[in-house]
């Protein structure tokens, strides 16, 4: 499974409007039968910083996303909205999904 987590510092005029200017391509994203989930989350440490946490089965899913139309429209529309290049981490993991967390247990 390869996870990817990226950072995405956006200009203060758009971070609240983050969600709404990224929809087109996380539907697009989500609705691609490889992709696991596509999940954005706000820092609370930096309003203007997203963090997107993806998932794709395996290197045929990756690549088709990274192939598709709305993730090449994706780079074209997106710089416009941000401080500086995104940053990424993208891993081969093994798994196939989220497991429940061995340290804290909810009973």
């Amino acid at each position: 499974m390869y996870f990817i987590v990226v950072k995405f510092l956006v200009k203060p005029e758009y971070a609240e409007r983050w969600p709404e200017l990224s929809r087109p391509f996380t539907e697009a994203t989500r609705a691609e039968p490889g992709n696991l989930w596509f999940d954005w989350s706000r820092s609370l440490d930096n309003a203007n910083e997203y963090v997107l946490v993806e998932a794709f089965p395996d290197d045929e899913a990756a690549g088709a996303h990274v192939n598709s139309d709305h993730f090449k429209q994706m780079q074209q529309d997106f710089p416009q909205y941000l401080v500086a290049t995104p940053k990424i981490i993208s891993r081969k993991v093994e798994g196939e999904g989220w497991g429940e967390m061995g340290e804290l247990t909810v009973q």
